[in-house]
């Protein structure tokens, strides 16, 4: 085993137990019922053409390389299992990481639509995170708008001389901090403050998830970084696919 495999064991292995050290709870997205009909509707729809776009963009990168339906399985995988480890924060929603991130980076902002989507879809039905009639609402701030922050900085970012495990660190950690200010931002229209109304409401949600929200964050991107690591070591080829790598940098992801 090379120095780049032991260092990608040795990396997962510090993820794997950060992971395990956070609390479980039986949290949620936006709970089934805590948004009026109106809002669930409102968020919905504004998915709709996003849903859309990822169908045509799925498509249209699946035609070109079959293989890469793997890679889009483990993104979807990879946002399963970190969006399902919740920290409560008492405001009707919940602190967690989103996974989004690197489906974004990968594949870009429409295709993760589509990725965020059914994970939600399945953590409503069969593990009562989030709900049926707020679905619309959390793939819109976990599934949309935190993907396309994160494609945006790493698109940004890209074009520099940042280092490239920086920039990936940087997309994800933001990324997953912005879908919170959108879900702070969905609760507090629905539930504007008695006293100050929705301004309010908005810095209280966004004090609160910020508290566990911002180490989340950090810890995302950490892990994102990790798992890119090992695709570089692992599945470069894919990688150039998706021009996330260029050829000539195969040989350095494969080898020290």
């Amino acid at each position: 085993m090379n120095r780049r495999s032991k260092n990608f064991v040795a990396l997962c292995s510090i993820a794997a137990l950060t992971i395990a050290a956070a609390p479980a709870a039986s949290a949620m997205h936006i709970m089934e019922g805590f948004l009026q009909p109106t809002y669930c509707i409102m968020w919905g729809a504004l998915c709709i053409p996003f849903i859309v776009l990822g169908f045509m963009k799925i498509n249209k990168t699946l035609a070109s390389d079959r293989k890469l339906i793997v890679m889009l399985s483990m993104a979807g995988a990879f946002a399963f299992i970190l969006s399902a480890l919740k920290i409560p924060s008492f405001t009707g929603s919940c602190s967690h990481m989103t996974g989004t991130g690197l489906c974004a980076i990968l594949f870009g902002p429409c295709a993760t639509a589509i990725i965020g989507a059914i994970v939600l879809l399945f953590q409503a039905l069969l593990l009562a995170h989030g709900g049926v009639t707020t679905l619309g609402a959390n793939i819109f701030s976990m599934a949309i708008a935190g993907p396309i922050v994160s494609w945006l900085i790493y698109k940004a970012l890209k074009a520099t001389k940042i280092p490239r495990y920086i920039t990936v660190f940087l997309a994800a950690a933001l990324g997953d901090l912005f879908t919170y200010c959108v879900t702070a931002f969905e609760l507090a229209i629905a539930h504007p403050a008695a006293d100050g109304g929705f301004a309010a409401s908005l810095t209280e949600f966004m004090g609160i998830f910020a508290v566990t929200q911002i180490p989340l964050a950090v810890v995302e991107g950490f892990i994102t970084v990790v798992v890119v690591m090992g695709l570089e070591s692992f599945a470069a080829s894919d990688l150039i696919s998706l021009g996330f790598l260029k050829k000539g940098m195969k040989k350095e992801a494969l080898h020290e």
